[in-house]
């Protein structure tokens, strides 16, 4: 339930905080004084798209905070726990809402940024709000199928159809690819079946070209490297006696004959044994790699061939040759998967056959549901309607079976409300009918029935009487009471029949001060309630008269 609305710079209000309770809670007012304003700033912090004009005048920013008791609603504490946006008390969702006046808006759930989908998630199953213009969704009728389904408590069955439904859609539209696949499958099996053989023939393996190119470089190049790499072996050790060695070792000779024990004649030394040791080193290196030197003119050929083919499959295709290896994978995916489509085909028929089975058993058991609930919903809107002095309506909610050759993601009917207001009459949809004034009240009848059977913890009903008065309006406002029984009820009235029946009563003025208006809400008293009872019954002036009457329907109502 709705335990606190924080309110600062929306609209007309600067500052208001309301502490609501259980039960029946009725807001009243004068005519323009801003009953809605609550209700809207409520809206809001549920996740409601904020207009342009929303912070109060002068003010830079509004926000709007509610606080709800989750203490027995196990399905929001289970929703926040999933999306990791519990509060340290777990009994307790804080919904916040900033809005800047450039327009600029933002939404928190327990202190953290969502979006407003997610706010409005949350808030579905916090609060159900009813407007003063719901009747005008019941000339739709999708709507009709949505409050059947909420009546007879089968949504997430309505969900599993819809779901059911995508998915055999989904596998019906591949289906229908793969088949027209197979029929072009033959002409592109024998493409690819071509162009597979002959690149498996070849067979390019990952940085071959790479290494190839390389060899291909050492094998047109043997013959002077052989050449060269002699000459340099010769240089450092070979041949005759005027090679790096040989000088080397002279020099060390020399130098050991100097006589003297100088530094710099050591250093030396050490510096020119170093050196022949590096020399003798090379001189093994590259008499080594000259082994591994090969004068092969065939293999020169063959390296030089296979480089020619890699490089012309490669023009072939538009591939770079490095991407050969790549391109003959691709190549033979493509080739398994079209060589097993006949297989896949067989597999997919029967998928879809599966999928529309599943769908039409829970469609039927949807149908059931719907059938079984839709007459009981006819006879209570029916008695509520006697209730609100439409003693001749009849109200029928049909089920119009289609057959399940197209089947919808609605299930197996389709829903709609009909409605004869005089007797003989037959009955017809409602917008074809029914009157303003009779529609508002086919609307509440309706209302009243659906939030009997809902769990969401807080109920809204925002001038639901507008059209009615007298003894109507005191059936409204029992209603209403009874509702407050089992669920928090807030209701914004005009009407002092329904005021009368509230548990709690919230007055709404308006006052203008130095050229700014401000929008207040108060909870009355005893005595203050009873003069507001006494102002909305009306008259220029409250007598005794009123007074009493006033204090008579309170009582009544208690």
């Amino acid at each position: 339930m709705l335990t606190l609305l924080s309110i600062r710079n929306y609209a007309i209000v600067s500052s208001l905080d309301l502490e609501l309770k259980n039960g029946m809670t009725v807001v009243s007012g004068e005519t323009g004084a801003g009953k809605s304003i609550m209700l809207d700033a409520l809206g809001l912090a549920l996740g409601k798209r904020a207009e342009s004009d929303a912070v109060r005048a002068g003010a830079k920013r509004a926000e709007i905070s509610a606080v709800f008791d989750i203490t027995n609603l196990v399905e929001a504490q289970q929703w926040l726990a999933t999306n990791e946006l519990e509060a340290e008390d777990e009994s307790e969702c804080l919904l916040r809402r900033t809005l800047t006046e450039d327009g600029r808006s933002r939404a928190y759930i327990n202190g953290h940024p969502c979006p407003l989908a997610r706010v409005r998630e949350v808030g579905e199953l916090l609060v159900d709000i009813h407007g003063q213009h719901e009747h005008q969704r019941l000339l739709k009728r999708d709507y009709h199928r949505q409050l059947l389904d909420a009546f007879a408590q089968c949504e997430n069955q309505a969900a599993e159809v819809r779901s059911l439904y995508a998915t055999w859609q989904n596998k019906s539209a591949e289906l229908s690819r793969l088949q027209t696949l197979s029929e072009e499958a033959s002409a592109q099996l024998q493409l690819l079946s071509y162009q597979t053989d002959e690149i498996n023939q070849l067979n390019p393996e990952a940085g071959e070209i790479a290494l190839l190119e390389q060899e291909q470089k050492e094998l047109a190049n043997a013959g002077a490297i052989l050449q060269r790499g002699q000459q340099v072996s010769q240089l450092l050790g070979e041949g005759d006696n005027d090679h790096a060695s040989s000088l080397l070792n002279h020099a060390l000779q020399l130098l050991g004959q100097m006589e003297g024990n100088s530094p710099a004649i050591r250093q030396t030394e050490e510096m020119l044994n170093s050196a022949l040791i590096q020399v003798e080193e090379a001189q093994r290196e590259i008499e080594y790699y000259l082994q591994g030197v090969d004068l092969n003119p065939e293999r020169l050929n063959g390296v030089e061939e296979r480089l020619s083919a890699l490089y012309d499959l490669a023009r072939k295709h538009r591939v770079a040759p490095e991407q050969l290896p790549e391109l003959m994978q691709e190549l033979n995916d493509q080739l398994a998967k079209l060589s097993h489509v006949d297989e896949d085909l067989e597999h997919l028929e029967i998928e879809v056959e599966s999928a529309r089975e599943a769908l039409l058993v829970s469609a039927r058991k949807l149908s059931k549901a719907r059938e079984n609930s839709a007459s009981k919903l006819s006879n209570e809107v029916n008695k509520q309607l006697e209730m609100l002095g439409m003693n001749s309506a009849r109200f029928t909610a049909q089920l119009s079976a289609v057959d399940a050759k197209h089947i919808s993601a609605q299930g197996l009917e389709e829903v709609e409300f009909l409605i004869s207001t005089n007797s003989g009459q037959g009955a017809k949809p409602l917008g074809r009918i029914a009157s303003g004034g009779e529609l508002s009240r086919v609307s509440l009848a309706i209302q009243v029935v659906t939030a009997q059977v809902t769990e969401t913890p807080t109920l809204i009903f925002d001038e639901v009487d507008v059209g009615i008065g007298g003894g109507i309006a005191e059936v409204v406002g029992r209603l209403l009471r009874q509702l407050g029984q089992r669920a928090q009820v807030l209701c914004v009235t005009h009407q002092p029949q329904v005021a009368s029946q509230g548990n709690q009563h919230l007055f709404v003025s308006k006052s203008a001060d130095s050229g700014s208006t401000e929008t207040r809400i108060a909870q009355l008293t005893d005595n203050q309630r009873v003069n507001e009872v006494a102002r909305m019954l009306g008259g220029i002036e409250i007598t005794e008269k009123t007074l009493e009457h006033a204090q008579e329907m309170l009582t009544s109502a208690d």
